[in-house]
């Protein structure tokens, strides 16, 4: 009995190790997976899917699809996680990311960066094996935007960062053109990406604008942290209009129909009416969480508008 008992808690005792070994894996994986910022990359993968459908007119072939999106997801979270690294030293000075598994400890920076720079590579290569050599430049152009020259050099030196920042998050769209077409990318392509770059400013400045205490503690110099709330609100104003004229291209150059225009001229108006109101509102944190919430509505619409109002 003695040793009969031995055994089975020695068996136990196996069977509860190997348990919180896994535990530890699983958990290790959900925040190495937390580091890619899993809400930003669905929603440039829908981005890319857009570009993809529009590039290729609706006739998509879908292997090179599945690729384009596996690669777009890949380099998408390279970037996310690379900026994770970067931006650790920092991170802990803001509520909002101060529970980051960098911050806390539960990654280290090593790791987030050979586990960001695995993922580039792997993206990249996916893109230029599995696609073509134009979407794979397309991502490597965008992650390097992203990771170095926007979390590296503008984000921490100009208020700027917000507007050349965004041709990171105009190249998903671009990249999945590049799929779509066979790689070629025309006026149309550029003018979806313009479409893309110009919504970036309004999107991200109202967030700036109810963030902006913890933006200063942090020494970023965002718009709203320099220049003030009444610039920061002309500017959105600014880049929606720009933003709202230069979508109507893609229909005056063939590429959509009338079910497309239609949608980006009540989306635009929307967007529009919301900016201008901007300018006479006394709150202007609740403002701007109205215009942030309307920017993520504006772009979901506007890839579904992309897909179902391209012409064939």
């Amino acid at each position: 009995m003695g040793a009969r008992s031995l055994a089975m808690g020695s068996g136990t005792e196996a069977v509860v190790a190997e348990q919180r070994t896994w535990r530890h894996v699983v958990s290790q994986c959900r925040d190495l997976v937390s580091l890619t910022k899993v809400g930003i990359t669905v929603a440039n993968l829908m981005a890319t899917f857009a570009g993809y459908w529009v590039g290729c007119h609706g006739h998509p072939q879908w292997g090179s699809l599945v690729w384009t999106l596996l690669g777009a997801a890949l380099v998408v979270a390279a970037g996310a996680t690379l900026n994770n690294y970067i931006d650790r030293d920092i991170d802990d000075r803001m509520e909002r990311t101060k529970t980051r598994a960098l911050v806390t400890g539960k990654v280290s920076p090593q790791t987030a960066l050979w586990f960001g720079v695995s993922l580039g590579v792997a993206g990249t290569a996916v893109l230029a094996l599995g696609v073509n050599l134009t979407a794979a430049a397309c991502g490597l152009a965008g992650l390097v935007m992203y990771a170095y020259v926007y979390t590296v050099w503008l984000k921490r030196t100009t208020t700027l960062s917000t507007v050349l920042g965004g041709a990171a998050g105009a190249a998903p769209p671009l990249l999945g053109w590049a799929g779509g077409s066979g790689g070629s990318l025309g006026l149309s392509a550029w003018v979806l990406f313009t479409v893309f770059f110009l919504w970036q400013p309004p999107h991200f400045l109202p967030l700036a604008m109810r963030r902006s205490e913890e933006y200063r503690a942090a020494g970023i110099p965002m718009l709203p942290v320099v220049r003030g709330f009444v610039e920061t609100k002309v500017q959105i104003l600014l880049y929606t209009v720009a933003m709202v004229v230069t979508s109507w291209f893609l229909y005056l150059l063939g590429d959509e129909n009338v079910l497309y225009l239609l949608t980006v001229l009540v989306l635009g108006v929307g967007y529009v009416y919301q900016a201008v109101r901007g300018l006479f509102v006394t709150d202007d944190l609740a403002w701007a969480a109205k215009v942030f919430r309307y920017s993520l509505i504006y772009l979901t619409v506007l890839c579904v508008a992309l897909v179902l109002g391209v012409v064939r």
